[in-house]
């Protein structure tokens, strides 16, 4: 587990999950929405866009907070299917 991105209003962490022997390993990223308190696990295909789409908004060289805004409201089109109330353990 990794923390990727975290901002005022998102959290992205980065789960890779061992493989059995013989097996791809899976992974995967979960989006925390901080205003709605609600959060989305995603894996596979939907995963690797999700990835490729950030890491085009990192490499269009903006500033920093340019960048920020940018990949929040790319998550922000994420986290809208986001269904899963945060809980605190």
């Amino acid at each position: 587990m990794q923390t990727l991105y975290n901002s005022d209003s998102f959290a992205v962490v980065a789960f890779e999950l061992p493989a059995e022997p013989g097996a791809a390993s899976r992974g995967g990223y979960e989006i925390v929405d901080k205003f709605s308190r609600k959060e989305i696990f995603i894996e596979g295909a939907v995963a690797q866009s999700f990835q490729q789409g950030v890491q085009a908004l990192v490499a269009q060289g903006e500033t920093e907070d340019a960048v920020r805004e940018a990949v929040d409201d790319y998550i922000a089109g994420f986290a809208l299917l986001a269904q899963q109330p945060v809980m605190l353990h």
